[in-house]
């Protein structure tokens, strides 16, 4: 028994990370009032390029740095489309998703069914053979604690740093922090990189890590989800932790049953996390208070500095 819950909660942890370390940075980007739903195609940049710079290299730790120098990049794009040039916020992020996915599926063509160095798991002598504590709080990679301590961070300097402040005046109330100095389209600029540079992380925690292999698609959604879940907590970094950690427990709920061969259709299963997200969202959705009260007001919103 005290085997199969350290196996459950093991296996959550791992599944809930890429979508944390996703989630994160799409809450900092829709703080700051940008509405970016090209984090599907960030994550799959990021685990395409960590994949081949591991495999390049040898060293799953280059591959993280190429992962996020990719998710930066393409996150620029974005920024330079929307901000710069003004373009329609969801209608570019959507056409960076496509784009994502088909320079990564161009780009990870030769790599189909090659290894590459994976991120080991961390392990302290006596500690990490605790039962049940050991392997699921002790035992895990260290993408898995940069992740919660990511959180932890943003979480603090959003609600008690002078940074956190001006990041929620500019995603409230854009023309009023730009009449008191604040430079609206660099503070944007900067959220969007962060959010892109944690979605590459995460797309290479998939790739060398969760599933240590490439593999078109590779992300499977994740993306979409990890935007979801931002207006499934209210734009709030604990709810996000919870709504990852839920969203961990559907995936590995749905390959705990192929695995002990229950007779039920194998794509309901798959589709399992993800009508759950669906049920989350339609639920969330009918506390309009709290969304009015949460929601960034300029989120989505162009922002056209006066001469």
């Amino acid at each position: 028994m005290l085997h199969l819950i350290t196996s459950f909660l093991v296996s959550v942890i791992a599944a809930s990370t890429p979508l944390l370390l996703a989630a994160t940075g799409e809450l900092v980007a829709e703080k700051s009032g940008v509405l970016n739903l090209g984090v599907e195609g960030m994550m799959l940049a990021g685990a395409i390029a960590g994949f081949a710079a591991a495999h390049a290299t040898g060293s799953p730790m280059t591959g993280l740095v190429a992962a996020l120098f990719a998710g930066i990049a393409l996150s620029l794009v974005f920024g330079v489309l929307t901000l710069t040039l003004q373009a329609n916020q969801t209608a570019t992020g959507l056409a960076l998703t496509i784009f994502g996915r088909g320079f990564s599926a161009l780009l990870g063509a030769g790599y189909v069914g090659i290894a590459a160095p994976t991120l080991g798991k961390l392990h302290i002598p006596l500690l990490s053979g605790i039962p049940l504590l050991g392997p699921v709080f002790l035992g895990q990679d260290v993408l898995v604690y940069f992740a919660l301590a990511m959180l932890a961070a943003v979480a603090w300097a959003i609600k008690n740093t002078h940074a956190g402040l001006v990041l929620r005046a500019v995603g409230d109330q854009h023309e009023a922090a730009h009449s008191l100095g604040y430079r609206v389209v660099p503070i944007r600029y900067a959220a969007i990189a962060f959010g892109g540079a944690t979605a590459g992380l995460a797309g290479a925690y998939m790739s060398l890590a969760y599933t240590p292999l490439w593999a078109q698609d590779l992300t499977a959604g994740r993306g979409w989800v990890a935007v979801a879940l931002v207006t499934f907590a209210a734009w709030r970094p604990f709810w996000l932790l919870i709504g990852a950690w839920l969203f961990g427990a559907l995936m590995y709920l749905s390959l705990y049953v192929q695995a002990i061969g229950l007779h039920v259709p194998t794509p309901l299963l798959s589709a399992l996390p993800y009508l759950g997200t669906i049920v989350m969202l339609v639920f969330i959705s009918r506390d309009k208070r709290r969304i009015r009260l949460n929601r960034p007001a300029m989120l989505g919103r162009q922002f056209s500095p006066r001469v």
